[in-house]
């Protein structure tokens, strides 16, 4: 017995559910219990089982069932399923991109109420849907898979279709360009061939000149020639007529005749004989001018000859040193060639820079800024700055270093202080709070006291210590920084106060310099005014540095001296301190001086580093090297290089050829610690 079920919203009596159950029930049979499929027209038509042609038993049920048609109307269940299905397709959206997706959805619905109906099918028709479903899902994430791949596949359709348009405007511009070269070379051909004609033409006409001219000149020569033979028998006809017009000559006397014949013969044989004997005796002798003239060539041969001769000397001694040279060279070479091959197998290669980018905190970015410009030495201290900067802030306590008189004062402490790990921005502020601070005071007490009193009032007696040595670790591990590196140079001892005040003092004049010559106090000047305030700032620098501080200030070869320039910029510091490129070239170039006023003392002095020295001969040399010196300068570096106080340096004149003595090197040090600057020129240069 089939229970037949309808959709929900059916709208129909239960009297007529049950009258179409019942003639569901008796009309979906066919004969042998079977069930025949909808529809069966009343025309007689039947639609056969879906099962194999084949088959016996299929050909005699078919046989049967086309002696007994049905004509069997139509059922109301099938009707009512067929409305609901039409009512839900004309509900359906049809026009998203899952439309089919939503039109499959009342059959799958139709297809579930035959499932739940059929209960004898259930399972048959369940494994068919199931299988359907399954290759639908299938499907659906065969699609999905594909999605992206159409995606890209558009995506590259367009690409291609644009290079393609692209390569066509190209094609189609070259051609159009070809085409106009072509029409160009074509009227040129036409304009050759036009010269051509023309030149032939030309060419032809010459010709026919010339065979003209050549006739003419021909005949013009028979002429002249007749012309001369004319001329010829007028002249012998002329002399004819003069000699038959003149009897007097064949009138003289014979004998007289003979005579003066017969004497000049004589005359003749003797000057013959005479020319015969000059030629004999002269033939081989030239004339006095062409001797002389001879000579003369003859004697700058030889000069040449001789100048020719030592040059071929000197050049083959020439040939001797270079050939003994080129073997030299070539024992070097040789010498170098296996030091190379030595190097090259025991050295360890270059390092790659670039694998620091990914360890260093900021990524590449930030170690590109960091190595800008750096040498292999210098970016190994930049790197040790990096690590060494990761393991302080791993420390959470410094160890005390004691109270042994080799500790500086400020670190005196045995114990363990906390590590209070400052950001480097806030260490460079602090430090430039005390020399604001120690710029203030009157500098009475040493600076490394000053610098834990100083902590002492800023973080109280507690925390002093441990800022201390946070602060004492921090500016001895940055010392590519150029506010921590001169703040431990001065904690060290290794500098005087005197470098960074009057390296400070200088930078302010120079500030004022340019601040004068900025006449409409816009912040601006010219490279002319920038020159000139260097210039005056510092008088005895030389041109050359004059010229790279100007370059570190923005100046370049293609500027001119109209050029502005916001010269405040070239005194701004980075929130960690550092100066712009102007200040440090003011810093490097003031410590280049430095060494060489040092190496000129050592040089005036003639002695070497190991070596003693009197106050006298240092004076003498301090002089000698800087003639500008005032006392109280000379002083000052006479003091600080024998490490006596002022008032016990003796006067000049008054010092013991051996009273004071000390070691050169340790001079040196002493002077290199203070600021030491030259106060005029030497004498032999003036002052620029």
């Amino acid at each position: 017995m089939l229970a037949v079920r309808l959709p929900e919203g059916h709208g129909l009596p239960e009297a007529a559910v049950l009258q179409l159950r019942d003639h569901f029930e008796s009309c979906q049979f066919s004969i042998g219990g079977h069930l025949s499929p909808w529809p069966t027209y009343t025309s007689g038509q039947t639609i056969l089982h879906n099962r194999k042609p084949c088959s016996y038993d299929y050909r005699k049920r078919a046989g049967s069932w086309q002696q007994q048609p049905l004509g069997t109307t139509k059922p109301r269940y099938l009707e009512q399923l067929e409305n609901y299905l039409r009512k839900e397709l004309l509900l359906l959206d049809l026009s998203t991109d899952s439309a089919q997706e939503l039109r499959l959805q009342p059959y799958r619905e139709i297809f579930e109420f035959f499932i739940e109906d059929f209960k004898t099918y259930k399972p048959l028709l369940s494994s068919i849907k199931n299988a359907y479903e399954v290759m639908l899902a299938h499907q659906r994430e065969k699609i999905r898979a594909l999605e992206p791949l159409k995606a890209k596949l558009v995506t590259m359709n367009e690409d291609c279709n644009e290079r393609i348009l692209a390569m066509r405007a190209e094609e189609r511009y070259e051609i159009s360009m070809l085409k106009k070269e072509k029409m160009n070379l074509l009227k040129l051909i036409d304009k050759k061939n036009e010269e051509k004609i023309s030149l032939q033409s030309e060419v032809s006409k010459l010709r026919k000149n010339l065979a003209e001219e050549y006739l003419h000149y021909l005949s013009e020569r028979d002429a002249r020639k007749i012309l001369i033979a004319d001329l010829n028998e007028l002249r012998y006809q002329r002399e004819d007529m003069s000699l038959a017009q003149s009897p007097g000559i064949w009138g003289e006397d014979p004998v007289k005749l003979t005579l003066a014949l017969k004497m000049t013969r004589q005359d003749l044989t003797r000057t013959q004989m005479e020319l015969n004997t000059m030629k004999a005796n002269f033939g081989d002798v030239v004339p006095r001018r062409d001797f002389e003239m001879q000579e003369k060539t003859n004697k700058d041969l030889q000069e040449q000859l001789d100048s020719l001769r030592d040059d071929y000397e000197e050049v083959c001694k020439e040939h001797e040193l270079l050939l003994q040279l080129h073997m030299t060279t070539l024992k070097e070479r040789d010498q170098f060639y296996s030091e190379l091959q030595e190097i090259q197998r025991t050295s360890t290669p270059r390092p790659d820079w670039t694998k620091c980018e990914g360890v260093v905190a900021g990524g590449p970015d930030r170690w590109q800024m960091l190595a800008e410009g750096k040498n292999s030495d210098q970016l190994v201290d930049v790197l040790l700055e990096e690590i060494g900067e990761g393991l302080l802030r791993e420390k959470d306590f410094f160890p005390g270093l004691g109270y042994g008189e080799a500790i500086p004062s400020f670190l005196r402490f045995d114990g363990i202080v906390e590590n209070k790990k400052p950001t480097k921005k806030d260490v460079v502020n602090l430090l430039k709070d005390a020399w604001k601070e120690r710029l203030v005071e009157e500098q009475k007490e040493k600076f490394p006291d000053f610098f834990f009193n100083f902590l002492e009032n800023r973080f109280g007696p507690g925390d002093a210590m441990a800022w201390a040595y946070t602060i004492f670790e921090n500016i001895k591990l940055f010392r590519s920084n150029e506010v921590m590196s001169q703040f431990y140079a001065l904690l060290m001892g290794k500098r005087s106060e005197s470098v960074y005040i009057k390296q400070k003092e200088t930078v302010v004049q120079l500030l004022k310099e340019m601040t004068n010559a900025d006449s409409q106090n816009e912040g601006l000047i010219t490279m002319e005014n920038l020159s000139t305030a260097l210039k005056s700032t510092f008088p005895f620098k030389r041109e050359e540095r004059i010229q790279q501080l100007m370059e570190a200030g923005g100046w370049h070869s293609n500027s001119s001296n109209a050029d502005l320039l916001n010269y405040h910029s070239l005194f701004i510091e980075d929130e960690e301190g550092q100066s712009m490129p102007f200040v440090q070239k003011l810093w490097e170039q003031y410590m280049d001086e430095k060494d060489e006023y040092l190496q000129e003392l050592k040089q005036e002095l003639g002695l070497e580093l190991h070596d003693k020295v009197t106050l006298p001969k240092v004076r003498e040399a301090l002089m000698n090297i800087d003639p500008g010196l005032d006392k109280q300068t000379l002083n000052s570096y006479l003091s600080q290089a024998f490490q006596l106080p002022m008032t016990e340096l003796p006067e000049e004149g008054e010092e013991k050829e051996e009273g004071i003595v000390e070691q050169l090197q340790i001079a040196l040090e002493q002077l290199q610690m203070i600021d030491l600057r030259r106060m005029g020129p030497r004498e032999q240069e003036p002052a620029s």
